[in-house]
């Protein structure tokens, strides 16, 4: 996975009236936080930072106030109605170190012939994976499943240095039946009426 550099600044305003001030210079207020240390609370640019959480699990390297520090999104809050970014949790890491993310599961192929519906219990798995390598997303073959079959976290092959983090008896990925419409009550009645 590419590492993103942000710069960054160190806040030094809080509350409402700040944040707001800050928004509205197109900068994200922030906090970074770790290994024991004090949160430091910054500002990140708006749109660089937007761009960046396009990627899942983006590990971005910041520059604040000269020291560099390696950290990954944990909490995203974003505006309900315009969608943009009101604030980020960012935790800080280290090369080699190990982190449990969630990465987002994928299907390919198709399901066995008879108007069978997939049904995602589970879009995302826990793993457990090495900061600077975390896989975006795992990709699971549904080619052949009928209704009734199951796909288990245990049953997801991972990318090379992840391991499951979460419950391996855990459902996925479930195959159902479809289900027929029932004739409508309307046209059960009108058929009698006419005899």
């Amino acid at each position: 996975m590419a590492e993103v550099k942000l710069a960054a600044q160190v806040r030094t305003e809080f509350g409402k009236g700040a944040a707001r001030r800050t928004r509205r210079a197109n900068l994200v207020p922030a906090v970074v936080y770790g290994h024991g240390a004090e949160p430091v609370h910054i500002t990140l640019p708006g749109h660089d930072l937007m761009m960046a959480l396009k990627t899942a699990n983006v590990l971005i390297g910041l520059e604040i106030d000269g020291k560099d520090a390696l950290v990954i999104p944990k909490a995203v809050q974003r505006n309900p109605l315009k969608g943009s970014i009101e604030h980020v949790d960012l935790l800080t890491v280290k090369r080699g170190e190990k982190v449990n993310v969630e990465i987002a599961v994928h299907v390919e192929g198709d399901l066995a012939p008879g108007g069978n519906l997939l049904e995602y219990v589970q879009n995302t798995l826990l793993v457990e994976a090495e900061a600077t390598h975390i896989p975006e997303s795992v990709t699971v073959s549904v080619a052949g499943l009928d209704a009734g079959d199951s796909i288990l976290a245990k049953d997801i092959p991972l990318p090379k240095g992840s391991v499951l983090a979460g419950d391996e008896d855990a459902v996925v990925l479930q195959v159902v039946a479809a289900q027929a419409e029932e004739p409508s009550a309307e046209g059960a009645e009108g058929e009698g009426a006419e005899a």
